[in-house]
C-alpha cells in the first residue's frame, strides 16, 4: 500500500514519515459502477480517495432532476471538507468500477497538523473544486443550452480527452441522459443541443462516445456572443 500511496501524484511532495503514517491508517475499497459511496445527508467519518477509477458527485434538484457537479478520477479527493462535523452536503456515486482509499477523518486530521505538506494537499484539492464551482455558476447565466454544453464537452475534453484521428475523443462512456443530468434539464433539451454542435461540426457522435474536433473551435463557440 505504501508504494501505491507515494505513485499517487497527490501525496508526491510529502514526507516518508507521513506517508507511513497514513498507510498504516488506510483501508482500500471497492464499489461497483452504479455503486454509493455516501448519500447527501450521510454521517461521513471517512475521508475519500480515488485510487483507481472514477466517481461522481451530485446533488438532486427541482423535480427531482439529477445534477452531476463533478466527476473525480484517479488521486483526487472526493470529500475535502474534513474539518466540519456536519453530514454530507452532496451524494457520491461510482461512475465504473472504482478503487477507493477510505481514512479516518479524525486520525487523517491529525496527520494534516503534523506535516503541513498534507494540509496543503487538502487547501489546493478545495480551491480548485471552489473555482471549478464558480465556472459552473458562470456558465448556468441564460445563454443558449448548446453553448452551455460546448463548453462542458471542452472541459470534458480537456481533463478526460485521447487523441484520435478524428480530433480528442472523450475518454468517458457518457450517454445523452447522463449529460442531462450534469445540466439537471431534461434529455431531450441535450439531444437538441448535441445536434446542434454536430451541424456546426464541432463534435462527432460515435454511441457514447463524443469527440471533439477541435478544441480551439469548440472554445472560440462557446465563447462568442
Amino acid at each position: 500500500m505504501s508504494k501505491k500511496l507515494s505513485d499517487l501524484e497527490l501525496f508526491s511532495g510529502l514526507k516518508q514519515e507521513t506517508i507511513d503514517s497514513l498507510t498504516s491508517l488506510c483501508i482500500e475499497k471497492q464499489y461497483k459502477k452504479g455503486e454509493h459511496i455516501f448519500f447527501d445527508k450521510d454521517k461521513v467519518t471517512t475521508i475519500f480517495i480515488v485510487l483507481k477509477g472514477k466517481v461522481t458527485l451530485y446533488k438532486i434538484g427541482e423535480k427531482a432532476h439529477k445534477r452531476i457537479i463533478f466527476i473525480l478520477g484517479e488521486g483526487k479527493i472526493i470529500n475535502d471538507v474534513v474539518l466540519d462535523d456536519l453530514p454530507a452536503s452532496i451524494s457520491c456515486e461510482a461512475f465504473e468500477d472504482s478503487e477507493i482509499l477510505c481514512f479516518d477523518r479524525d486520525e487523517f486530521v491529525k496527520i494534516m497538523s503534523k506535516d503541513f505538506e498534507l494540509t496543503t494537499v487538502v487547501i489546493n484539492s478545495l480551491s480548485k473544486k471552489v473555482r471549478r464551482l464558480y465556472r459552473q455558476i458562470k456558465n448556468a447565466t441564460p445563454i443558449k443550452i448548446e453553448k452551455r454544453v460546448a463548453a462542458k464537452l471542452w472541459k470534458l475534453a480537456k481533463d478526460h480527452g485521447v487523441e484520435v484521428e478524428d480530433g480528442v475523443e472523450i475518454g468517458l462512456n457518457i450517454s445523452i441522459t447522463y449529460l442531462a443530468d450534469m445540466f439537471g434539464t431534461p434529455r431531450e433539451t441535450i439531444s437538441r443541443a448535441l445536434k446542434v454542435l454536430q451541424k456546426e461540426e464541432l463534435i462527432v457522435l460515435n454511441g457514447k462516445k463524443i469527440i471533439v474536433k477541435d478544441k480551439n473551435k469548440l472554445a472560440k463557440y462557446f465563447k462568442n456572443n
